[in-house]
């Protein structure tokens, strides 16, 4: 039997066979299922094996073999720290173009213009309809990889809806300027809701309701409607939505503006209105109930959503506990949150955290907090997720 190899252009010795074709002509007049022929077979396929195995690997700048391997995407920080004084804060616009990963990515790329050289240190990512929420991690470490940028914190939410049709997306961020902005730190406003009893009541009056708290609480931080950076809307339905957008862009044009449904079914009308507003001088004092989160320390530490998964006690108590690990090693830690996010998926998971976040956080000096219902997270056994801002020691 006689075998004779026919390789392709550029296959030489000392080069890898892979990527080459071969040829094996059995001419001994042996029948190709002959014992001998599977032999020689066998013989053949290992070799290949071990080539291609070799040629997987390629030598380094310091003569090194270097094995090449597919680059899964990098796992995204549960903390980030950034300067008070230096916060930027973005909303991306709404597109309906193409499917959910086509929207991240043109959200991502709408962001990476908005914060041009800025550090982005946190995204808040509002989701609608029925793509894959997890798609949105995946893209944001693949994106800030490609771009050699520092990974930023996600909070990842299921939002009811957008008011855009066919928009699935939204992101919120705060990046890290270059220079002071806020001399007197941030106000952390937490969502000032009002309810109806209907859920087919109109919005805009509770619209109005909500803003005219926020503007109270804006004031009692010491600041006015032109400091404020960004307000996000909750909303129970996005009919008339260009109601409530009057109301809102008549008080906070410059702001960084979003709104949403929060839930695709709600069980009665609402409006729940959030901001943060920059500081120019010493914050007036507040007693320990103040629904305002004062932060004038130098640093703050951003927290992306740490979930609960499960719906019992038990399992909220694990997440306050791991959010209170991830913490530490950024130089903080549970008595040291000044605001926090809870995204509860239901009134019983809403009294649920009602009941347990006083044993977590500073009894002296509770954090203020918006509790808003929403539609879901990206797991489906999960009861609810939060984020924090704390203070960094």
């Amino acid at each position: 039997m006689k075998l004779c190899g026919a390789a392709s252009e550029g296959s030489g010795a000392g080069k890898s066979p892979v990527g080459h074709s071969a040829r094996i002509l059995i001419s001994s007049g042996e029948r190709v299922g002959s014992p001998n022929t599977k032999k020689v077979l066998a013989v053949v396929a290992v070799a290949l094996a071990v080539a291609m195995a070799l040629s997987a690997a390629k030598k380094n700048k310091n003569g090194e073999d270097e094995t090449q391997a597919l680059q899964l995407p990098k796992e995204l920080p549960s903390t980030v720290a950034g300067e008070t004084r230096r916060l930027l804060f973005y909303t991306t616009p709404l597109s309906a173009k193409g499917l959910l990963s086509q929207q991240i990515k043109d959200a991502l790329k709408s962001l990476e213009r908005q914060a041009g050289g800025n550090t982005v240190l946190q995204i808040r990512a509002f989701v609608a309809g029925s793509g894959d929420l997890r798609r949105v991690r995946e893209l944001v470490s693949e994106t800030f990889t490609d771009r050699r940028q520092p990974l930023p914190v996600l909070s990842l939410i299921q939002a009811g809806g957008l008011p855009l049709d066919g928009a699935q997306v939204v992101l919120e961020a705060i990046a890290a300027g270059k220079k002071d902005l806020h001399p007197g730190g941030l106000a952390f406003i937490p969502a000032q809701a009002f309810f109806s009893a209907s859920p087919l009541d109109p919005v805009a009056p509770l619209v109005e309701q909500s803003l005219t708290r926020l503007r109270q609480a804006v004031g009692a931080a010491g600041a006015d409607a032109s400091d404020v950076l960004r307000v996000t809307c909750f909303l129970s339905s996005l009919d008339n939505i260009a109601a409530t957008r009057q109301l809102v862009e008549a008080s906070y044009a410059r702001a960084a503006l979003n709104y949403m449904q929060a839930q695709r079914a709600s069980m009665r009308g609402m409006a729940a209105c959030e901001a943060v507003a920059g500081l120019r001088g010493p914050p007036p004092r507040t007693g320990a109930e103040s629904p305002i989160a004062v932060v004038t320390a130098p640093h703050v530490v951003l927290t992306g959503t740490q979930v609960s998964f499960g719906y019992e006690g038990s399992d909220a108590r694990l997440a306050f506990e791991r959010l209170g690990k991830a913490l530490e090693p950024a130089g903080s830690n549970l008595h040291e949150v000044a605001f926090a996010h809870f995204y509860p998926v239901s009134q019983k998971i809403e009294d649920q955290i009602q009941a347990l976040r006083p044993a977590f956080f500073d009894a002296a000096h509770p954090p203020a907090a918006s509790l808003v219902q929403i539609e879901g997270l990206s797991s489906l056994d999960a009861g609810f997720a939060m984020d924090v801002v704390a203070a960094k020691n």
